[in-house]
């Protein structure tokens, strides 16, 4: 007997097919049969006519990594069909940590959320979640950032044979432990003051392991196309597959190489390397505030960094620089605060940073650096900086995955507060009602795919991803007529409309659209293999 029994939904493969009315059986934790009808008796049979059933969407770019051990019912992800959450992003990951970075981020979050972080490695991270319990499963990377500070702190230098050796070793355990690559954040401390040769070797580590390379970009707007250039060919000399996070023109000037940005992509696949890529619906982008300073600004510990932004020197040198690369004036009002995490602050988001100067009577810049002091670099942005025609140009390449770029949030603090950027609520509705449906940007099949079967290939996940017998029975059941994102800038924290139910490893964590309580979600590890390659 079945466990779970779907009739009549119009069944969505995941691997781009066109879709057809059928049923679909759940028997334990994985699809027992799928096809025009399925027979059999059901503890549990759902009327679903007029509905869409398609694959889990697997999130490629996510950011839960602590947000799962605070928030672990995931109401921000699941509640958008999202049933994989690929953490360890834009090269931060939980672990493998230790020196002094792991101090840093042990006292940042039992300071901003009470969380104890016992755990120094990816084994640990994952049981810590499993003995939590999840509603949603976690896929992990080994973040480049996170080893580089935890063996070489904040240091602006390049690593030494020493410490790059420290560093392999860091990457190599996490790959042991279940990893499914290595990302990097070139855009950010401390991994912006690694070069071309340390990238690499990371590379291989992870590659050797049967890895990819998730990257945030060392520059994603005026040195974009150098930037495209350096991560495809360190994955080519590294021999690893390379998937380019949140590909983007940022900054108006920039918004002319797309073009030129799609061809240095597609040159590298036509030559016969592994390149991907994903993107998120938005033209806006959320970062931390202290990733507007220079480089070198970042240099050493925490309070070393505090101290620059109380120097008058420093401060003289930060603005220039800041001024030299934005002279234009509107720049200062395409920032919002979106989180400042004291409370004296929180008056502050939502304003922009030419709103903040306004109150403070002084000049943006100055504004923004005694912010940043005043909550120890512990503040959130959003900038709008990007062309709606190119992102919808982006999403439509068929190497383009969906990836929110965002964590599991919830409306109840401590997570659901400040403004957030919609895309933690609402990404994967955007793409199939407001862009698929209304737009008819590309079909849902397509769009449908893009979530499922493309991202979990991506990362070797065998048995996700497709309506398939045998494969786990993470699931969506949603009315292709009414899903779509709810949010907007100014008030992000919307849950989508549409979702009807979702099943994660066969059990229902959202049910007529509200979630159930349930945690069945798990740590997933990837096998030992060379899975990950695009097909």
């Amino acid at each position: 007997m079945h466990d779970l029994l779907f009739r009549g939904a119009l069944l969505y493969d995941g691997e781009g097919g066109e879709p057809y009315p059928g049923d679909l059986a759940v028997s334990g934790d994985a699809i027992a049969a799928a096809g025009p009808r399925v027979e059999g008796p059901a503890r549990r049979t759902i009327d679903a006519r007029d509905m869409a059933l398609s694959p889990g969407f697997v999130d490629i770019h996510g950011h839960s990594d602590y947000y799962l051990l605070i928030n672990p019912t995931a109401e921000a992800k699941v509640r958008q069909g999202v049933t994989t959450d690929v953490g360890g992003n834009c090269g931060y990951s939980a672990a493998p940590i230790g020196g002094p970075e792991a101090r840093e981020r042990a006292g940042s979050y039992r300071e901003q959320y009470g969380l104890e972080l016992p755990f120094d490695t990816l084994d640990g991270h994952l049981r810590r979640m499993e003995e939590t319990g999840i509603s949603v499963n976690y896929a992990p990377l080994v973040g480049h950032n996170t080893v580089r500070a935890s063996v070489m702190g904040g240091s602006a230098r390049p690593a030494t044979a020493g410490e790059l050796a420290r560093m392999e070793a860091m990457v190599a355990q996490g790959m042991a432990e279940g990893a499914f690559g290595l990302s990097t954040g070139l855009i950010y401390a401390p991994a912006c003051f690694a070069d071309r040769g340390e990238l690499t070797a990371l590379c291989r580590v992870a590659g050797a392991r049967g890895g990819l390379l998730a990257t945030h970009m060392r520059s994603e707007g005026g040195g974009l196309l150098e930037a495209i250039e350096e991560v495809i060919g360190a994955a080519r000399d590294a021999g690893l597959p390379l998937q380019i996070s949140h590909l983007k023109t940022a900054g108006e000037k920039n918004w002319g190489k797309l073009d030129a940005a799609f061809s240095l992509i597609e040159e590298a696949r036509a030559r016969g390397q592994d390149v991907t890529s994903d993107r998120y619906p938005y033209t806006a982008s959320n970062t931390h505030l202290s990733a507007l300073l220079p480089d070198w600004a970042h240099d050493g510990s925490l309070e070393e960094r505090l101290a620059r932004l109380r120097s008058p020197e420093s401060r003289a040198r930060i603005r220039a620089e800041i001024l030299a690369a934005h002279p234009e004036p509107e720049y200062w009002e395409r920032v919002l605060i979106s989180r400042a995490f004291t409370g004296k602050n929180a008056g502050c988001e939502g304003l922009t940073l030419a709103g903040l100067g306004l109150r403070r009577g002084l000049d943006p810049c100055e504004a923004m650096m005694d912010l940043l002091a005043e909550d120890r670099l512990q503040v959130e942005i959003l900038i709008f900086m990007m062309s709606g025609e190119n992102m919808r140009r982006i999403l439509r390449k068929p190497y383009v995955m969906v990836g929110s770029d965002a964590g599991a949030l919830t409306h109840e603090p401590p997570l659901g507060a400040g403004r957030p950027h919609p895309r933690n609520f609402g990404t994967f509705p955007a793409v199939l009602g407001n862009l698929a449906r209304d737009e008819g940007l590309l079909p849902l099949a397509e769009a449908v795919r893009k979530m499922t079967s493309a991202p979990a290939r991506r990362l070797g996940i065998r048995d996700r991803g497709v309506l398939r017998a045998g494969f786990k029975a993470d699931l969506v059941l949603f009315d292709p007529a009414r899903v779509r994102d709810r949010t907007t800038y100014e008030t992000p924290m919307a849950y989508p409309e549409g979702i009807e139910m979702v099943l994660v490893n066969g059990v229902p964590v959202v049910e007529g659209g509200a979630h159930t309580g349930a945690r069945p979600g798990r740590g997933l590890r990837k096998p030992a293999s060379n899975g990950g390659r695009t097909p």
